[in-house]
């Protein structure tokens, strides 16, 4: 089954904590600090692979965690950064913040190789921390938290003209004729389960990619069978062509056939109305002379013309089985597809992963209980009390550096603590004092 959407959770390592340690060697009874630095934690990387063209691979594997960078050893010994995560997808592939649907990076066009999300800083060792007044720090910092997010991941094929059209109208055997496209063909509704490109090679070198967009039914717009799946394909594409069946093989009317497929459209994102389109009337080869109710011969290209054209949507008679009409239809979108501009269209981002701070990384709560007591949890803070010496100076100091930089005081004040007030974090109490 192709696979053209997934969601999956990925997150960029830790950084190594920093060490406390102190030399110890003969003859120097009272050596310095000499704790090391924490490594880096590794980035969360995407990457185009040209040999892949589904997401199926991330229905098995919806997890994506990188290492984190080890801790600072003594003797200045810094730990080692960790390797970078490479996540490797299909061109075309969007990247999406799960909550909101916000963009966050579109692997197209010139864009290869992106870092989504940034691994942790490695922690300072005590040996940062000595100063003429303190000589023998007793606290270093633990490393920086990775970043983690939900994403969600959407392939949008890359073409420049897209084939749409109810299912067994012929759109298969249309790009099977005019290109390098080899789909399977059968005479069965949604056959065509993935969008297969093609590269339509006309003479002097001229051409464009034709992508076989599967076949749309009333309601797709809504989700009904795998309509968003199928609509989002065409997002990318710069002319649409709608291929009918003129013969009306199944006894379906071609005209109302393009007035659905349009609402559909419409109605999944009215921009797409804006592109340009052409109707490929196919079947011609199996067409016959039918009466109407009046005793008329009826003419479905003209019909076809007469509902469209005013419109400024040409109509072109053709057979994909036999050739008829084919190559007047491909010139036709070719010149129209030479009026527009040729640059690929790729999303803009709207979601900056550099943005995910302190709130994302250091989760706290703050609560007030019934002693009155203001009560701060939280792991960062529960790990920076462990490696901080608070009866020391420099390193009380160092906490509510570090409680004033993350916003933890300012969300204090917000919930209403006074001077005078108790904070208690994790079996420590503190009176609190604005400076």
């Amino acid at each position: 089954m192709f696979s053209d959407r997934a969601k999956i959770f990925i997150k960029s390592g830790n950084g190594g904590d920093g060490h406390v340690s102190f030399r110890r060697e003969l003859y120097v009874p009272a050596g310095g600090p000499d704790g090391g630095n924490g490594g880096r934690g590794g980035d969360i990387i995407f990457q185009v692979d040209e040999g892949l063209n589904t997401l199926t691979d991330f229905r098995y594997n919806r997890k994506f965690v990188a290492k984190s960078g080890e801790p600072g050893g003594k003797k200045r010994c810094s730990g080692k950064n960790a390797e970078d995560l490479v996540i490797k997808v299909p061109e075309g592939t969007v990247i999406k913040e799960f909550e909101t649907g916000k963009v966050i990076s579109d692997m197209s066009g010139e864009n290869r190789r992106e870092v989504i999300l940034k691994g942790g800083r490695g922690g300072l060792g005590n040996m940062n921390f000595a100063t003429a007044t303190m000589q023998a720090p007793q606290y270093a910092q633990p490393g920086q938290p990775g970043q983690e997010l939900w994403v969600q991941l959407e392939l949008k094929v890359i073409a420049d003209v897209g084939l749409v059209g109810f299912p067994n109208v012929g759109k298969s055997t249309l790009l099977s004729r005019v290109s390098n496209a080899r789909p399977k063909i059968a005479n069965y509704h949604f056959t065509t389960l993935n969008p297969h490109l093609g590269v339509v090679d006309l003479d002097e070198g001229a051409g464009f990619v034709m992508a076989d967009i599967p076949g749309l039914i009333e309601g797709a717009s809504e989700g009904i069978g795998l309509g968003h799946e199928f609509l989002q394909h065409i997002e990318r594409t710069k002319v649409l062509i709608h291929v009918v069946d003129a013969a009306s093989v199944e006894g379906r009317d071609p005209v109302e056939d393009i007035r659905i497929i349009n609402e559909e459209l419409a109605a999944y994102n009215p921009d797409l109305l804006k592109r340009p389109q052409v109707i490929a009337a196919n079947k011609m080869d199996a067409m016959y002379e039918e009466m109407d109710a009046q005793g008329n011969i009826t003419d479905p290209v003209g019909r076809l013309r007469a509902a469209f054209e005013p419109q400024g949507i040409p109509v072109f008679p053709i057979s994909a089985v036999s050739g008829q009409g084919v190559k007047e239809l491909l010139y036709a979108v070719y010149r129209i597809l030479q009026t527009m501009d040729q640059t690929p269209v790729v999303f803009e981002k709207e979601f900056d992963t550099r943005l995910l701070g302190a709130g994302s990384n250091l989760p706290y709560t703050v609560e007030q209980a019934e002693d009155g007591v203001f009560v701060l949890e939280g792991p960062r803070i529960e790990k920076m009390l462990g490696y901080t010496n608070l009866d020391s100076e420099k390193g009380f100091l160092f906490f509510q550096k570090f409680l004033k930089d993350t916003g933890i005081l300012d969300e204090l004040e917000q919930a209403g603590i006074r001077e005078g007030d108790t904070v208690r974090m994790y079996g420590h109490e503190f009176d609190y004092y604005k400076e």
